[in-house]
This record gives structure tokens, sequence and C-alpha cells, in this order.
């Protein structure tokens, strides 16, 4: 009898792309969300039956951030993260044979605006404003389950790259149209995590059953937003850029229906966790990833 996994929210660039590498590995995928043919979150006694005797349940529903916080989509963010999770929560509790394993999603949004220092789990400052409740709020709704059977971790991630979704594609159109200078002052910090080196992570969590509570997931080298830049149209052949002031990003963002903080915010995000416990990126450098990504 095969494994089985269940990915709650599967169906997005993530999602897709860990049902693929685990399916790879003879798992049993079951995944969870509004599309059919998937376990619907509607049906609990569907949940609940696909959470009995699952090796793990990873838990990526929520909707996109990329959009104007207004006031239906700040309810709409935070409704599909905590009510999901408490969904979820809800139902190991009524399972007779939980997942061994619950990682949750979180966000390395849930620090401050880091431009003078690095941001470990231990040392980490928390920020304000709307995301980061929301990440502080998902993160309550996680770990305000006191789950006997159940080991709980939060992956606090970084932007997570790879070739078919996520940033790359909207990033490789405006290096294309010679708009991939430097956005804003261009020294904010850029905090990122190769998609392959998710799926690694989350099987390295797997099997280190010490490991519980929060983690850093992202790649231990950052970038400036001028070098992620510059690195990135040389992986596309284009050999300049126009920059783009914070003034003018405010403009553009209103007309393709997003907000600043995803491009402006400077994110310094260490995984000083996962190093301590011997984990090895495969991607351990933004020229790595990019190649990969960009070249390959």
């Amino acid at each position: 009898m095969k494994q089985k996994i269940v990915i709650a929210g599967g169906t997005g660039f993530i999602g897709k792309y860990l049902q693929h590498r685990f399916e790879k590995m003879n798992y049993d995928v079951k995944i969870i969300s509004r599309n059919r043919p998937s376990i619907q979150w509607a049906g609990e006694r569907e949940v609940i039956e696909a959470l009995a005797d699952a090796e793990m349940l990873i838990n990526l529903a929520g909707k996109s951030v990329d959009c104007r916080y207004n006031k239906k989509n700040k309810k709409e963010i935070y409704d599909s993260r905590i009510d999901t999770t408490k969904r979820l929560g809800g139902a190991i509790m009524k399972c007779k044979n939980p997942s061994a394993l619950w990682i949750n999603s979180s966000t390395a949004t849930i620090y401050r605006h880091a431009e003078d220092r690095p941001m470990t789990e231990a040392n980490g400052e928390i920020g304000s404003g709307f995301s980061v409740g929301i990440a502080t709020a998902w993160e309550k709704s996680f770990f305000d389950f006191n789950l006997k059977d159940t080991r709980q971790v939060a992956l606090r991630m970084a932007i997570v790259l790879g070739k078919h979704g996520g940033v790359i594609l909207p990033l490789k159109n405006l290096v294309r149209f010679g708009l991939g200078g430097k956005s804003g002052k261009g020294n904010q910090m850029f905090s990122w995590i190769h998609l392959e080196d998710v799926f690694r992570i989350i099987k390295f969590v797997q099997e280190h059953k010490n490991i519980i509570g929060v983690l850093n997931t992202a790649a231990p080298n950052p970038e400036t937003n001028i070098s992620f830049m510059t690195k990135f149209r040389k992986y596309m052949n284009v050999p300049f850029g126009l920059s783009t002031p914070k003034w003018l990003l405010e403009i553009g963002a209103v007309f393709i229906k997003t907000e600043t903080e995803l491009i402006l915010k400077s994110r310094w995000v260490i995984p000083e966790r996962l190093l301590q416990a011997g984990f090895i990126f495969k991607y351990n450098t933004i020229d790595e990833a990019l190649y990969e990504i960009l070249k390959m």
C-alpha cells in the first residue's frame, strides 16, 4: 500500500510541483482545493478520511497577495489562510490516526523591512502592517492547535523561484521589454528560495523528527534588488534595463492591480535553523538558481 501525502491548496505553482515530485517517489498524493476533481473543502468527512493514516499534510492554501489591498481582497486573503488552517486542525482532531506531520505555509514577510541586518528565527523582529498582521494571525491559528500525535512546522517562505510560475514569468517580460533595472533605490534585500529546495526542505523536515516550530525557508545568500536584476538580465542576455523609481512603481501598481510592497520591502532572511540542522541547499546562490531556471 502506497504511503499517503495530503496537499491542501495544491493546485497552484508550488502545489503542482510538490505533487509531481512526491508522485515520482511513489506516494499517493491527495489534493484538497476548491477545484474539482480535488477533495472539496466543504466535504468535512472527505477531508478527515484523506488525513487519516497520512504521512504528512502540507497546507499551501491562501489567496495570492499579488492584488490591491482593498477591503474585499484583504478579507479574502485573511479568510483563505486562517479559515482553511482552522478547518484542517479541526479535521486532524477528529481523525483516529491523523497525519504524523503537519507543515503549514507561512511567509518571510512576517519580519520587518530590514536593510541593517539579517532576520533569523532566533533574533528576527516581527514587522507591522497588513501583510505582517496576516502572517502572525496565520501562524497563531496554526500553533493554537495542541496536537499530541501530529508534529507541526511552519515554513516562513521567501520568494519562490521556479521555471513555470511565480515571479519568474512577469520578471522575464519586464526584462524583455527593457524594464529590468533596479526598483526604487535598489538596496532592498531580496530573499529567495528555489522551488526544488522547497521540496527538499519538506523531505528534510519529514525525516528529522526533532524539528518543530518555525523555519525560515530561504536560500542562505540573499541579494540586493539591484544585484538580483543585474544577474537576471545577464542570464537572459539583455545588456540593459531601465530603473523604476518608487513614485512610478506606485502608479504602475494601481494599473496592474498589485502593491509595491511586493517589490520594495526589504526581506533579509537567513535559514539559521536549517543550516544548524545540517540541511544542504542544492541552489545556494542566485546564479545557480537563475542558470537552472533561465538557461537550462
